[in-house]
């Protein structure tokens, strides 16, 4: 479905709207789309009512400086500048009501759909987070710990989880901030290895909107500032989501 997402969204980014239309793109009827304000968005995105489970909640795992900083952005979520965005186990569940446009419809006989970022379901063995969104500001602040599961060198974090922990931030950044959907490209250069078990903050934000897609950066470091772990950008494509059938 990626590969296909790619294909299209390849084919998609050559189209340009004409001079004074609205930047939608072809097959996408507007009518039929959620609406692309930033507070309609978080509104679908973070229901006040569900049954489903919020895996970015504070569990016994969680280090000292993980549990502090997420408090501290708590209290900065009862000022209105702040929003504490749930985690479900799939993407599906943030977007029910709304399916991908046609032609990038995934068929499957699976029930149990995961995110990755959502795959290992032992507490504190795998990725460990919570993302707090600042819709007036368009960034995001990613609380992240890695567990051993996620090791590479050993005591450290796998470069890769840091890869897709920093895809998984900024595509959540880029749907509330501008209905972006795909990851077109995300380069990062590593400076310094993570511990297992410790906090990397992930500061996101969008730099610019335009051409139908998002440019974004993102800089990951210590709760102190004083260790950079890595700086990446990310460029994601606007695609504005369908209303399923109700038959």
């Amino acid at each position: 479905m990626i590969r296909r997402g790619f294909q299209v969204a390849a084919r998609l980014g050559h189209h340009r709207a004409p001079l004074g239309a609205p930047g939608i793109l072809p097959r996408v009827a507007p009518a039929s789309a959620f609406g692309s304000s930033t507070d309609s968005l978080v509104s679908r995105f973070c229901p006040e009512k569900t049954d489903l489970k919020d895996y970015a909640l504070p569990n016994a795992t969680w280090c000292p400086d993980m549990l502090s900083l997420y408090h501290e952005f708590l209290e900065k979520t009862k000022s209105g500048g702040w929003i504490k965005l749930p985690s479900f186990k799939s993407n599906r569940d943030h977007i029910q009501g709304l399916k991908l446009p046609s032609g990038l419809v995934a068929t499957s006989d699976k029930s149990d759909w995961r995110i990755f970022t959502r795959c290992i379901q032992v507490e504190g063995q795998g990725y460990e987070y919570v993302i707090f969104f600042q819709p007036s500001k368009k960034k995001s602040i990613c609380l992240f710990q890695p567990g051993p599961y996620l090791e590479g060198a050993p005591g450290f974090a796998h470069g890769g989880s840091l890869a897709a922990m920093m895809d998984e931030t900024f595509s959540k950044t880029a749907y509330l901030a501008g209905e972006g959907l795909f990851t077109l490209s995300l380069n990062i250069r590593f400076k310094n290895l993570i511990p297992v078990g410790s906090l990397a903050v992930l500061n996101v934000e969008v730099e610019k909107i335009e051409d139908q897609k998002l440019y974004m950066s993102c800089i990951t470091q210590s709760r102190d500032q004083q260790t950079v772990y890595a700086k990446s950008s990310g460029v994601f494509l606007q695609l504005q989501l369908e209303e399923e059938s109700s038959q």
